[in-house]
């Protein structure tokens, strides 16, 4: 296998920066470059030399052997001077010496998976960590890079594998003249794993990570001229959507990506609500509803009942004439006067995303871990009299769930994964 380099802190320029070397010929590489090593795992200030013996940089050296690291192969930091051409020279040297080769995207990562560092779960935390743009987002991403994911997985693993030990101790001890006593460790062999698939589903249940990174969906909808255009703008802090007093001026969907309180949302505002016979109005009418029928949190704009029991039903241009006190069934009212009226609707808003969001202390899974994670489930629920049946779908179960820590992730997958990630990380 080949050594590979890369930076692994942010671009230059910058003060320092970390040039990562990994793999067989890592410790031979910093050797050429700066003499004798120094102790495992203790900083030395060292020359750092070409093939010339011209001096490049002085920098520290770290070598840290494997597989105790966190690639899982022998391992040299070198911390540099951060600059274009510091990096260059270094980089050149590198490059020049036998076995050794830049490393592609995510490829520190996927040696580390390779070499058992981490699991599947792990690397798709550092992933979304490094993606992350969102307190919410960050929390997450971390829980899953800690590992809290895959202790979780692996618990459940060894909670099946216990299972099928207790079937088997069963099938191969049974007393043909005890029935009863079969019946009886049967039985409750049968209730621990209900008991188990219950657990697994009610992490299943809990809201995905996907919440976290694509945004909330907050849809304002009403009849036409009830000042939804206004509220998009407002909420937004821009001029996203034009303002009018003509009749259908939003005739789609416009929408508005906003980070509130480190949550992330999607503000859209729709076409307003109204039995037309021009067809492109009747595109955004139908529209407008698709969206309203999808959203997380709907606010309702208009003097009418709104279409869904859930909704934040508004009292919208409350600073117009006649429209100062706010009808009943209304949760708040809406002044573009009122800097204050929006912080409430935000803090309504906030409120209910709560609800809707990963818990921070929770073990949020992401959409395809849920499906696999729920496909597990599915099998302990198979019901059966027959011992050898349930100790199948025990087998299959346990099977899926490796699955979620990728002990049987294919190189398509894999590569998906680690394109995702930074030269050098």
């Amino acid at each position: 296998m080949k050594t590979i380099f890369a930076v692994s802190s942010g671009r230059p320029p910058a003060a320092i920066a970390v040039v990562r070397v990994s793999g067989p010929q890592a410790f031979a590489a910093a050797e050429a470059l700066a003499g004798p090593l120094p102790i495992a795992r203790h900083a030395s200030l060292r020359g750092l030399r070409d093939a010339d013996g011209a001096l490049l940089d002085r920098a520290l050296l770290i070598v840290f052997p494997g597989p105790t690291t966190a690639t899982g192969e022998d391992l040299v930091e070198l911390h540099c001077h951060g600059g274009r051409a510091v990096i260059a020279a270094v980089e050149r040297a590198l490059s020049a010496m036998p076995g050794l080769r830049t490393a592609e995207p995510g490829e520190f990562t996927r040696r580390a998976l390779t070499n058992g560092r981490i699991d599947l779960t792990e690397a798709e935390g550092l992933a979304d960590l490094l993606e992350a743009e969102t307190e919410g987002q960050r929390v997450a991403a971390m829980t899953a890079a800690e590992g809290r994911v895959s202790q979780a997985v692996r618990g459940w693993m060894d909670s099946v594998a216990m299972l099928s030990a207790r079937i088997e101790a069963m099938l191969d001890f049974a007393d043909e003249d005890d029935v009863a006593s079969d019946i009886a460790a049967f039985d409750a062999i049968v209730a621990d794993i209900g008991a188990l698939a219950a657990a697994i589903e009610a992490v299943v249940d809990a809201p995905p990570v996907e919440r976290l990174k694509d945004g909330l969906r907050v849809v304002i909808g009403g009849p036409p001229n009830s000042g939804k255009s206004t509220l998009l703008n407002l909420l937004g802090e821009r001029d996203a959507a034009i303002v009018s007093p003509i009749s259908g001026t939003t005739r789609d969907r416009i929408e508005v990506p906003v980070i509130r309180d480190g949550v992330a949302y999607v503000l859209t505002d729709t076409a307003g609500l109204i039995d037309t016979l021009d067809p492109i109005e009747a595109i955004g009418v139908t529209r407008a509803e698709d969206a309203i029928a999808a959203a997380d949190i709907m606010l309702w704009l208009a003097d009418t009942p709104p279409p869904r029991t859930d909704a934040i039903w508004i009292h919208a241009r409350a600073d117009l004439p006649g429209r100062a006190d706010m009808p009943a069934g209304r949760v708040l009212a809406i002044a573009q006067s009122d800097r204050g009226s929006l912080d409430r609707l935000w803090a309504e808003v906030h409120q209910r995303a709560m609800t809707m969001l990963p818990r921070s202390d929770g073990i949020a899974l992401k959409q395809h871990q849920r499906r696999q994670c729920g496909m597990a489930a599915d099998a302990l629920r198979y019901r059966s009299s027959d011992a050898l049946i349930v100790a199948e779908h025990l087998r299959q179960a346990r099977a899926i769930l490796a699955g979620v820590l990728g002990l049987d992730a294919t190189g398509e997958m894999l590569d998906a994964l680690f394109g995702r990630f930074c030269i050098g990380k």
